[in-house]
């Protein structure tokens, strides 16, 4: 493992005020992720783990403590974090190869090379013969590989993925944890998931982080260290599942007992 991390997150705390409450999503929380490792985020409904992924993103700022990428401090978003949305976020009136280049010519890149660097990940993906449709056209698991393949053609640092495949049916979810691994092994980037899944973070992980029910705190970090592919089914891989739901036990507990006690609904899952 790399020694310096690429991403800090050091003391964060966030809190979200409307004009009747203060929820505190997240409060202390200390993590470092490191180059070219694929992590995941675990936890209770409303624990924070998108807040804390739109920290890392720029979407947010702490309300204290420091989000730090690669020795900087995070201020605001930029090309060097790629987002992958759970509800794909792809504009209806592009095509796949149109959704890809949009966010590159915007930033600066002639449209030739930006078509060249987005065919590359046409074919990472496996959409060629799909350039030219639009999002209407295609399934659930082909519009997620676009949204992929948009965040990634930035070539950014980080890639951050807020519960991606959440939409998608069981097959094709499966069929997408399996591509997410054969994509992240081609580019070995730095990833941070966020699953309500323990089947699936299992699958995916080197390392999870089990958050506490809110305000979220870090409850526990499992390492997986598993081959892959990963049997879902396999006595190794059952044991790390197995570790990974004692911890969370407690919490969906708490987190549903404090959900019935309060209606407080701004978004801080």
């Amino acid at each position: 493992m790399n020694s310096e991390p690429i991403v800090e997150i050091k003391g964060v705390s966030k809190t979200f005020t409307d004009s009747h409450n203060n929820v505190h999503a997240l409060t202390n929380v200390d993590l470092e992720f490191w180059p070219s490792t694929f992590n995941v985020i675990i936890g209770p409904s409303g624990c924070g783990k998108s807040t804390l992924l739109y920290l890392v993103a720029g979407f947010e700022t702490p309300t204290t403590g420091q989000v730090i990428l690669n020795g900087e401090e995070v201020k605001e978003p930029g090309p060097d974090r790629g987002f992958v949305f759970q509800d794909y976020a792809l504009f209806p009136w592009r095509t796949v190869l149109g959704n890809i280049t949009f966010g590159l010519t915007n930033n600066g890149w002639k449209r030739k090379e930006a078509i060249e660097r987005a065919r590359e990940y046409i074919r990472l993906m496996n959409l060629e013969g799909f350039e030219n449709a639009f999002p209407h056209t295609l399934s659930g698991g082909m519009k997620q590989r676009v949204g992929i393949a948009r965040a990634l053609a930035y070539d950014p640092l980080v890639l951050l993925m807020d519960e991606p495949f959440g939409a998608l049916d069981a097959q094709t979810r499966k069929y997408m944890q399996q591509e997410l691994v054969r994509i992240w092994q081609e580019t070995k980037k730095t990833v941070l998931f966020i699953t309500h899944s323990v089947i699936e973070a299992v699958y995916l992980a080197d390392r999870i982080v089990v958050m506490t029910a809110r305000p979220g705190q870090v409850k526990g970090i499992v390492d997986v260290d598993l081959p892959r592919p990963r049997n879902y089914t396999g006595d190794d891989y059952l044991e790390v599942r197995e570790k990974v739901l004692s911890l969370l036990e407690e919490e969906v507990a708490k987190g549903i007992k404090d959900s019935l006690a309060s209606d407080n609904t701004l978004f801080t899952d």
